[in-house]
């Protein structure tokens, strides 16, 4: 048990161990920090991991975001363990416990914050972020020399006491990292988790104050238990308030009425709507996925140039278009009999089945759908050719009076490169429907390892149809991803047209066993698309194909691969004038 010196009584100075009790209780103390380094270890690293996420979710670009927060808050970790050499030995468990106290408001508050501060304050953004940031690592830094030096008041070696506290906190990184990614990610929005870590780490650190506490060994006993309260208060508070607030903050990024909004496994859906327009708009991460105003112009284009030019339609792959609407146009094909779709994300297909305002415009396109959750081994493809025939949900939304075979539709939620990589079989057509190369995730599908993926899985005589940005605010972009196509064996087809909600946007033909004059010809001689359309004609197909001078023209001939992805260096670097695309 702890005695306060003669020297020290009444000042609140260091206390001294005095020999301590028998029996289990000796190991208490010890037991107690241990614990605090285990759930501070996992805190901590959820803690890098939330700012990391919340900064992607704001800016994009992950690798950056997680690379410059996690490195800055370790060096914020090193400054504050050479700073706490400055700290005297006086009143350490009432440091202690305030440095908690401190990192848990600030660790739990710190996404609703950042959030805030890029609706409200854009000019001060990077000044609040950082300050989390800082301040956050700081604290941490302290953690560890903080028990440290608590500890070795309870153990008898310096070998004992940096076993005990560092391998606590190693191994509860380790289990924080385990839970965060298959836990928290797919359970709570980030806001909710950063109040969770905070209140399960603090609840420790509380039951380690309250045992000091009833031992006499806190100086400062009621700064302290104030602290401790406040801080209690404050994260019940804001666990409990977090999805309101996080609600109003989300409208600020948004010039129309949120109407829908989620955080799934792997990025944040958001659905607004105008009504003076009747325009409903979706985003993933902040980033416009589409207009309902103008949809049809983008999705058209993607859909029927390629389906015109394939002289068989039966089986056609879908790589991304989770939201039903490249699915929607395949289908009114008489002649497709099976339709793959593949789509990493579980949430955005579930979105797009069973929303009504998706479902209204996709026209219940997944209504049939066999939706394989995770891929069986060896991604099989079924091959089957049996036909679906519509619901009469279906007939109503199509405006058909009698039923009609339409194609059967699977879809997988997987990474469409571990897709291709692991499927067998081939495919007439593969429409390509992925977001733009705007992170190192997405740009790995820009990549000739991918399009050599693709040509195994291309049936002859089979052509590939994929959006591939904006030839005017991307320009290097688009010519990157028309040189990558080259560069793994294609021929390619370049075209664009104006789309409203995004301007001027471009698209590529792709196949590799026909001349292009006679594709060109083919295009020529088209005098009728083969389905309705509500915007695309012959002759808009055959102008699409025009560009102005030097528009196809680049000083650079690097193309992107695996390894080095220059289609994302050009995408984040060259592209949209430095525009923030979040209306």
């Amino acid at each position: 048990m702890y005695g306060v010196s003669s020297s020290e009584a009444g000042a609140g100075m260091t206390q001294t161990p005095a020999a301590p009790p028998g029996g289990w209780s000796a190991h208490l103390p010890t037991i107690l920090l241990a614990s605090c380094m285990f759930f501070t270890g996992a805190a901590g690293l959820v803690s890098e991991y939330v700012l990391s996420t919340v900064s992607t979710y704001i800016l994009g670009n992950s690798i950056e975001q997680f690379s410059i927060i996690i490195a800055l808050m370790l060096l914020m970790m090193g400054v504050a363990g050479y700073l706490q050499r400055y700290l005297s030995d006086r009143q350490l468990l009432d440091k202690f416990i305030l440095v908690e106290c401190g990192l848990a408001l600030l660790a739990g508050f710190a996404p609703l914050a950042i959030y805030a501060s890029f609706g409200y304050l854009p000019s001060h953004f990077r000044l609040i972020q950082y300050f989390f940031v800082i301040s956050i690592g700081l604290l941490i830094g302290f953690e560890i020399p903080l028990v440290l030096r608590i500890n070795q008041q309870y153990v008898k070696t310096l070998g004992a006491n940096l076993a005990t506290t560092y391998a606590f906190d190693y191994v509860g990184a380790f289990v924080g990292a385990l839970i965060w990614t298959y836990v928290l990610l797919r359970t709570f929005p980030i806001t909710e988790i950063s109040f969770i870590v905070a209140g399960v780490n603090f609840a420790i650190a509380g039951v380690t104050f309250a045992y000091f506490l009833s031992r006499r060994l806190i100086a400062a006993r009621w700064l302290t238990i104030l602290a401790v309260l406040v801080t209690i208060a404050a994260l019940i508070y804001g666990y409990t308030h977090n999805r309101s607030w996080s609600r109003l903050l989300e409208q600020r990024f948004y010039r129309d009425p949120v109407v829908f909004s989620e955080l799934s496994r792997y990025q944040q859906l958001v659905l607004t709507h105008s009504r003076p327009a009747n325009d409903y708009r979706f985003y993933i991460n902040g980033n416009l996925q589409f207009s309902s105003v103008d949809e049809a112009i983008y999705h058209e284009h993607l859909v029927h140039p390629v389906m015109s030019l394939v002289p068989d339609r039966r089986r056609v792959l879908v790589l991304g278009g989770g939201d039903g609407l490249v699915l929607r146009e395949l289908l009114k094909y008489p002649q497709v009999e099976t339709v793959t779709l593949v789509d990493i994300d579980p949430a955005v297909i579930r979105v797009a089945a069973t929303h009504p305002v998706f479902t209204m415009l996709n026209e219940h396109a997944f209504a049939d759908a066999r939706v394989f959750t995770q891929a069986s081994p060896g991604v099989l493809s079924s091959g089957e050719r049996a036909q679906l025939h519509q619901t009469p949900q279906q007939q109503y939304a199509r405006g058909t009076a009698s039923a009609e075979p339409v194609g059967r539709v699977e879809v997988f939620t997987i990474d469409a490169d571990r897709f291709l990589g692991e499927v067998r079989g081939v495919w007439n057509a593969v429409v390509i429907d992925l977001p733009d190369p705007s992170s190192i995730e997405l740009a790995k599908l820009y990549s000739r390892e991918f399009y050599r993926k693709v040509r195994r899985v291309l049936a002859p005589g089979g052509m590939v149809a994929l959006q591939a940005t904006s030839p005017y605010h991307a320009q290097e972009s688009f010519l990157a991803i028309n040189r990558t196509l080259q560069a793994a064996g294609f021929q390619t087809l370049p075209y664009h047209d104006n789309v409203p909600s995004f301007g001027d946007w471009g698209w590529i033909l792709a196949w590799y066993d026909t001349p292009e004059m006679e594709i060109r010809e083919r295009l020529a001689g088209l005098r009728a698309l083969p389905v309705p359309t509500r915007y695309l004609t012959p002759e808009v197909v055959r102008q699409a194909l025009v560009f102005g001078k030097g528009r196809l023209e680049s000083e650079h001939t690097d193309i992107s691969t695996l390894m080095a992805p220059r289609v994302l260096d050009y995408y984040r670097y060259e592209s949209w004038r430095g525009e923030r695309r979040v209306p």
